[in-house]
């Protein structure tokens, strides 16, 4: 064949391959989700092999295996006992509850390593919502981020570096960034969930973190996110969550679930300047795991490839439940 150009002569060696790739993953890039309860003991996620349920001290040297590993950056989500749920989610203010107290051991252990935490009511909360419901059942918009600001103080307070606004209300973010400004945690900063969807994958994690409706509430509950997560339907939408967000003050905007939406991905990274992180959700983990049992896949190289579509798609950070494992297998590569 007589052919000018033939891509393959840059793939014939692993050398060659090298000096011409357009992406790289880093340990650097990941944040690592790591679920705290109240109890001593560590328990295993059922539908999330390999996650755990950490009890503080054990989170603690979780955190700095992770640190060890090269990961810089965690993210906390506690499981918070059903007796101090209530439907306003009060508990979340609690200065010495779960997370602060979290937070702080870990700056003691750990200091350099950056803690972002989770703004949301719907682990605090009897009625299963990211938002304060109503008697009629509405999630109230306003209301919550009145409350959210001040759950966004305490965890400041604490030690978090990063705050990262996970439920979706309207104005929330220009309202945490004013709240942080005025008490004096200007260089806290905000990784804004930007565009997270009303998706089915999120399944495994609200199973950690046991953060279903209470049977015995009386009022009506809605049964899905709908009202204040994004149809996954939409991808213009994303561009405005994306332009209202960094008005607000965002500092890091992330899109949410990650593999289903590498155009969203895409769509925000040809829109905004700001770092854009992709959250590698439960759903998303707990497939590669359950196939990987199955001997159907090899986990490593799917692993490996699921994460570095997401820096092709325009992602600079990764929030993944993968994180320690994937530092360990970039080593070895």
């Amino acid at each position: 064949m007589e052919l000018t150009y033939r891509p393959r002569r840059l793939r014939r060696t692993p050398a060659l391959r090298s000096i011409v790739r357009e992406h790289a993953l880093s340990v650097t890039d990941f944040i690592y989700p790591l679920f705290v309860h109240e109890a001593d003991t560590v328990e295993p996620v059922d539908a999330m092999p390999g996650t755990s349920r950490w009890s503080i001290s054990g989170l603690v040297s979780e955190v700095q295996r992770a640190w060890d590993l090269g990961v810089r950056c965690i993210v906390l989500f506690p499981k918070v006992p059903k007796e101090l749920k209530t439907q306003d989610g009060a508990e979340c203010l609690n200065e010495d509850g779960l997370i602060p107290r979290t937070i702080r051991r870990i700056k003691q252990a750990v200091p350099q390593m950056i803690i972002m935490t989770d703004v949301a009511l719907d682990p605090y909360s009897c009625d299963g919502h990211d938002g304060i419901v109503s008697e009629a059942g509405i999630i109230l918009n306003d209301e919550t981020v009145e409350q959210l600001c001040r759950q966004a103080l305490v965890q400041a307070r604490a030690g978090a570096d990063l705050i990262g606004p996970s439920d979706m209300m309207d104005g929330r973010v220009g309202a945490i960034r004013e709240a942080l400004d005025n008490e004096g945690f200007a260089h806290v900063g905000i990784l804004s969930y930007t565009a997270k969807y009303s998706s089915a994958y999120y399944g495994p994690f609200r199973e950690a973190l046991d953060s279903a409706p209470s049977p015995e509430i009386s009022k009506p509950i809605p049964e899905n996110k709908d009202t204040y997560q994004m149809d996954p339907a939409n991808a213009r939408e994303a561009i405005v969550e994306a332009r209202l967000d960094e008005q607000e003050g965002a500092d890091i905007i992330m899109v949410k679930p990650g593999l289903a939406y590498l155009d969203i991905i895409r769509c925000l990274r040809e829109e905004s300047t700001l770092p854009i992180a992709a959250y590698n959700v439960s759903g998303e983990y707990s497939m590669v795991k359950a196939a990987a049992e199955r001997g159907w896949i090899n986990e490593k190289a799917v692993v490996l490839e699921t994460l570095l579509s997401f820096k092709r798609a325009g992602a600079d950070l990764i929030l993944t439940y993968h994180a320690c494992d994937a530092a360990v297998w970039l080593k070895e590569d």
